[in-house]
């Protein structure tokens, strides 16, 4: 009897001590989860879909690569974290990609003084297709934000370097495009500034909500035909180009007198099709960054524009530089506003677009920036309506 009693006491005592230690552990576990939440590490998914491990809010070298990635991250991340930028965003380097400086870019006209005295990760621009593997080592960035949109590339680079690299991506849409509100807030989640994108992803939704709702009763019988011109890339030998299914007149409910070709998006359009259109071409758009080659082919052949109908009414009109190292996000934002004014000028009688430039610049950028942009000789004076004749004198 006395064996049995104390044979149970054992089991007893064992029982405990193996819920001790079950606890005990559970706690272990639980700790090293709590540490490993705290540490703010966690998986993000960039861009190009690619998986990758990032601290929270911890880097403090910052390094952008590829065209429009410093632009998207000046909008959200901290700018004294920069540890090198490409010579395309340095003015301070005589010998530098220099094709968009007389073009407004809004980030680099309200921060260039940052950019000034920081060292070169890459000669950067349009015709730049390789990553600067060396000259990205020697500044020693602890994170790289790129727009190099190719997986195999950014992999490379990845393992090169050592440090996490995240692609960001515009899309097709401009300003209203799902990759930018996307882009956005994950720059906003790598540096803790979550709060930051939110108000630029709310921003632009409110001014696409207010537009689109002030101009969605008109009746399709009453709109006006809209050309918009010279929205090309760099080094297109083809002025003339347009977009088909272009976001910003979906948004204002503008009819793209441009409707037929076999694929939507920027392309190029021949001096037939061009006139062929021009028969029924109410209004034409001229973006700010074409007109320096379009001025010297209406000098060579004004023809081509004149028998237009809208030269003929003298419905042109000039937008700020939509494209300038990829899209001008806060300008093409503005450019919607200024469209849809000269097509339903009755609707838009109380828009100064001085003012809403200005509105805009500082919500994307801290800072007024209208008299920049417009003192950019490629602005040509800012929005307006243009005088025929002494525009293309």
């Amino acid at each position: 009897m006395l064996k049995i009693l104390m044979e149970e006491r054992v089991s007893l005592c064992m029982k405990k001590s193996n819920l001790l230690i079950t606890v005990m552990f559970s706690l272990c576990l639980t700790g090293c989860n709590i540490d490993a939440a705290n540490s703010g590490t966690e998986i993000v998914k960039d861009m190009i879909g690619r998986e990758i491990s990032i601290t929270v809010g911890s880097y403090k070298r910052v390094v952008c690569i590829g065209a429009g990635a410093l632009r998207l991250y000046s909008y959200v991340g901290d700018l004294s974290l920069l540890c090198g930028v490409e010579d395309i965003d340095n003015y301070a380097i005589n010998d530098r990609p220099k094709m968009f400086d007389d073009v407004a870019r809004p980030y680099m006209l309200a921060y260039k003084d940052y950019f000034y005295n920081l060292p070169s990760v890459g000669r950067g621009g349009p015709n730049a297709q390789i990553m600067e593997v060396e000259k990205i080592l020697n500044v020693n960035p602890d994170i790289i934000i790129s727009e190099y949109e190719d997986a195999d590339k950014t992999l490379s680079l990845e393992k090169q370097v050592g440090v996490p690299v995240v692609t960001v991506a515009y899309g097709s849409k401009g300003v209203f495009d799902e990759k930018i509100n996307q882009s956005i807030s994950l720059l906003g989640k790598i540096f803790d500034k979550n709060e930051r994108s939110k108000q630029i992803n709310s921003f632009i939704q409110k001014e696409k909500n207010d537009i689109f709702n002030k101009t969605k009763n008109i009746d399709d019988s009453s709109k006006k035909n809209v050309y918009i011109c010279g929205l090309g890339n760099y080094g297109t030998t083809n002025h003339l180009m347009t977009v088909q299914n272009y976001e910003p007149f979906n948004v204002a409910h503008i009819k793209n007198v441009v409707s037929d070709l076999p694929f939507d998006g920027i392309q190029k359009i021949e001096e037939e099709k061009f006139i062929d259109l021009g028969k029924n071409m109410d209004v034409m758009i001229f973006d700010a960054a074409a007109m320096k080659n379009i001025i010297p082919l209406y000098k060579q052949n004004s023809e081509i524009f004149s028998s237009c109908n809208a030269f003929k009414t003298g419905e042109v009109y000039l937008e700020m530089a939509y494209n300038a190292y990829y899209t001008n996000i806060e300008i093409a934002l503005a450019n919607t506003w200024f469209i849809a004014k000269c097509v339903y000028p009755d609707l838009f009688t109380d828009l100064n677009m001085e003012t809403k430039l200005n509105e805009i610049t500082n919500v994307f950028l801290g800072k007024d920036l209208k008299d920049e942009i417009y003192d950019c000789k490629f602005s040509y004076g800012g929005y307006q309506k243009i005088n025929i004749e002494e525009f293309f004198k």
